[in-house]
């Protein structure tokens, strides 16, 4: 199976990949025989800076705000419409594709250009941040969503229809009680992300601990940015244990 002519040609064009890639990005590891540099610069971060811990949690709470709040909005709009974009429970042909169509604009566009975007037009702060994530993660939960939704069981709907149920409730109370853990499960990865997209968002303006670790990396107070970056791994650790026990719990 391995040595099939279309896995050697396939191999073959994988390593001139590769090859190409690294030759465009300069991709040299040799780079990194020299660690002085990188251990003098790292050796700047410690000890910690925590005399500005109470304004770091309060920037964290803000930074989580803005991924919770935009990544929900994202989803609480995305369920209607992902039930549009599936072939199976879509009114017709062309409000299907249409729907798909407007899903795949709306994802291709980065969380950072709505917020170039978003933060010109509305001034700064974490409102417009909150928007940027929200419309990106309309796009991405709409089509993943959608997906769990062509996937479902098509026998509880087909029964809620045979009993009266009109098509939007037979949808409804049919297939989202199947997708739900999905659901979650796929909600909790996009507010893990949209953490890290709200820290990018606070580089341009956008408020929370991204825009003081932004600061602090600009006036080089090297211990500060230490302890931002392990508040930081500390919520992105703790959110994604929340996520398991939620999913547990639903499932």
């Amino acid at each position: 199976m391995w040595f099939k002519r279309s896995s050697i040609v396939t191999f073959l064009l994988l390593i001139l990949f590769i090859y190409l890639s690294m030759k465009q990005t300069e991709f040299d590891l040799s780079k990194f025989a020299d660690f002085r540099n990188m251990i003098d610069f790292l050796s700047q971060w410690f000890p910690m800076d925590t005399s500005n811990l109470p304004r770091i949690i309060e920037d964290s709470i803000l930074t989580l705000a803005m991924a919770f709040l935009g990544s929900f909005l994202g989803l609480l709009v995305a369920l209607p419409i992902s039930f549009l974009a599936a072939w199976n429970t879509a009114p017709s042909r062309f409000l299907y594709q249409i729907t798909r169509v407007i899903l795949s604009f709306v994802r291709s566009i980065p969380e950072i250009v709505f917020g170039l975007i978003l933060l010109t037009a509305l001034g700064l702060g974490p409102f417009p941040a909150v928007l940027a994530i929200m419309f990106h993660n309309i796009g991405v939960l709409g089509k993943l969503v959608s997906e769990l939704i062509e996937a479902s069981d098509p026998g509880p709907q087909e029964a809620m229809k045979a009993v009266g149920a009109k098509n939007g409730l037979a949808n409804l109370f049919s297939i989202l009680p199947q997708i739900w853990p999905n659901v979650l499960s796929n909600y909790f990865y996009r507010f893990e992300v949209a953490i890290r997209t709200s820290l990018i968002l606070g580089f341009i303006g956008g408020g929370g601990i991204g825009q003081r670790l932004f600061n602090d990396f600009k006036t080089f107070q090297y211990p500060a940015v230490s302890l931002d970056v392990f508040v930081i791994m500390i919520i992105v650790i703790v959110v994604d244990l929340l996520g398991n026990i939620v999913r547990k719990r639903v499932i």
